[in-house]
């Protein structure tokens, strides 16, 4: 896989010397959380700030990912950058990438992902901390905006396969509440219908404990963008969430 940079950002990385695998490699950032280590390699993740423009910075060695057509494995960031050129090919919103490269050295496999940075959108679980305060508009439009993204996303043929809470943004404007989608390394072809369906919203469900039948029910309404087949949806949803939280 050759390097990628975004048009929208060349100039900008450019003009600061951050146009390169080995640039952004180098930098010396502060990482804003620990180190992910569960695949035995080591992933971390930095803000990066140019001018007036923001950016998150992964950078990760042989944190890995296996799969049939790549046994030997690949960086996990290999597999979430083509997820989200995918995504933008398909219309399904989502973050979006400034720049992708990966090197190898000896048996150390590197890569670097930048992405700009989502200020200004609050992921879900930020609105749902606070949910019984919110009022009724405010409320059907996050609703709204989360139903009407996992339809254009399975509409699509994709399922997320993390389509939880802290994965969904939102962003209040002017004709109400935006929605996009961040961590992809998981999505996938949509290949088993209703059934892949379920499996990728039943974990949003059941995570937005705060939720009440109604709000359940909205959520949907805006997905299945109608009110034909609710009630069967719910049923199975609701089955579903009962289920896991008994275990």
């Amino acid at each position: 896989m050759t390097d990628f940079i975004a048009a929208h950002d060349r100039a900008l990385l450019e003009r600061h010397g951050l146009a390169s695998f080995d640039a952004l490699w180098a930098l010396q950032l502060e990482a804003v959380d620990e180190p992910n280590t569960e695949r035995g390699g080591w992933s971390s993740v930095y803000r990066l700030e140019l001018d007036n423009a923001a950016y998150y910075l992964k950078r990760q060695s042989n944190h890995l990912t296996r799969s049939l057509l790549r046994p030997l494995g690949e960086p996990t960031f290999a597999r979430e950058f083509r997820n989200i050129q995918r995504y933008s090919v398909l219309g399904i919103p989502s973050l979006q990438v400034a720049l992708f490269a990966q090197r190898r050295f000896s048996s150390e496999q590197r890569a670097v992902l930048l992405t700009r940075a989502l200020d200004g959108w609050q992921d879900l679980e930020h609105w749902l901390m606070q949910w019984s305060g919110l009022d009724e508009v405010h409320r059907s439009g996050i609703l709204r905006a989360c139903g009407e993204l996992a339809r254009c996303l399975h509409q699509a043929g994709q399922i997320h396969g993390c389509f939880y809470p802290k994965h969904i943004f939102l962003r209040e404007g002017a004709a109400g509440f935006q929605a996009q989608l961040i961590d992809l390394e998981k999505t996938r072809p949509l290949l088993f219908g209703r059934r892949d369906r379920i499996k990728d919203l039943e974990p949003l469900v059941r995570r937005a404990a705060v939720w009440k039948a109604t709000d359940i029910r909205k959520l949907l309404a805006a997905y299945l963008g109608s009110e034909v087949g609710l009630e069967h949806w719910y049923a199975l949803l609701g089955a579903r969430r009962s289920h896991k939280e008994s275990r």
